[in-house]
């Protein structure tokens, strides 16, 4: 129903002004609620306050060891307004996420080597991406500058990815350009820019930086039947983001425990020891992909039996490489 000012003021109007005035509060009841759905959609797809800040970084009192360590899969919030924009529960959401990775190395930091870690999980954002790898089958009006043709986005797991590891659709609906900008300026580049800030440091401090980017990895290929994989992979960009030299002692520290190791494959490293790792100009970086079936049960993300073992073993790990690398890399440094 509509009223023009000549219904209302002309002899026997077709409606009367009862009538109008009944619209009226309708139009304006109806105009606010609009207003209350815009802003809601709005709230609905603004960041999380429970993600600031967007990272931890536990430090030691004194920096003692040439090495940063760094966490970008293991935030474990799943704040409402998060799970109130997607299709998926907390529990097939943390498919995605490095379980407890950020507290196996907590060790470090006591040892004399920082360690930040993401607060918000993987499915939210992915830090080892590139800032713009934007899904345009999630994303609407994806900007020019974006890339939408990498193999990660092609796969759904861009900087916003668009699944969980196991190929289920995290939204029902596709996401604003403007909410996914939003996550990357107030989550991806503070983290990024903390971390360049600690490698800085570590450089300026030793000469060299060491940079350890930890992961953890499902304890089988997601393909039916997928073969089981290794104890361990390190990850060097196949000798791009590292000197030879720090790769094979670290994996030699882990074989001599006993762990199953490959180099490589089938993670090669991702963004941050690709964008980090610069051996010619002393920041040497390496992804650890650590096997969850050794520390957690997959089910139900609680620590397994093989928990306190392996801690114990990358906290040794760690005191090893804290002894042996400033000698392998201050006499790298002194030969050039």
């Amino acid at each position: 129903m509509s009223c023009t000012i000549a219904e209302v003021t002309h002899g026997l109007p077709r409606r009367t002004l009862a009538e109008c005035r009944t619209f009226h509060r309708q139009f304006v009841a109806e105009a606010i609620e609009g207003t209350r759905s815009r802003m809601s959609d709005a709230h609905l797809h603004s960041v999380p306050s429970a993600f600031f800040p967007s990272f931890d970084v536990l430090s030691p009192r004194q920096q003692t060891a040439p090495f940063v360590f760094s966490s970008p899969h293991s935030g474990r919030l799943y704040p409402p307004e998060f799970l109130a924009i997607s299709r998926l529960d907390p529990k097939t959401l943390r498919r995605s996420e490095d379980c407890f990775v950020d507290k196996l190395f907590e060790p470090v930091a006591e040892m004399g080597a920082p360690l930040i870690s993401a607060r918000f999980p993987r499915a939210y954002l992915d830090l080892n991406r590139e800032p713009y790898e934007i899904d345009p089958e999630l994303v609407e009006d994806v900007p020019a500058h974006a890339n939408t043709q990498s193999v990660r986005v092609a796969g759904g797991l861009g900087t916003v990815a668009r699944i969980v590891a196991d190929g289920e659709d995290i939204y029902p609906n596709r996401l604003s350009i403007e909410s996914v900008l939003s996550r990357i300026e107030q989550l991806y580049f503070p983290f990024h820019a903390e971390l360049s800030r600690l490698i800085a440091q570590t450089s300026d401090t030793f000469g060299y930086a060491v940079l350890i980017d930890c992961h953890s990895m499902p304890s089988a290929a997601m393909a039916p039947g997928g073969a089981l994989r290794p104890d361990i992979v390190i990850g060097d960009r196949f000798g791009a983001s590292s000197d030879p030299r720090l790769t094979l002692l670290v994996r030699d520290e882990f074989q001599r425990r006993g762990f199953k190791v490959q180099l490589n494959r089938p993670y090669a490293g991702g963004y941050i020891t690709e964008h980090h790792g610069r051996p010619a100009h002393g920041t040497h970086a390496i992804q650890l992909e650590i096997n969850r079936g050794l520390y957690i049960n997959e089910m139900t993300f609680q620590p397994n039996k093989g928990y306190v073992a392996l801690a114990a073993a990358l906290r040794e790990i760690a005191q090893h490489l804290f002894a042996e690398v400033p000698g392998l890399l201050d006499f790298r440094a002194a030969a050039e």
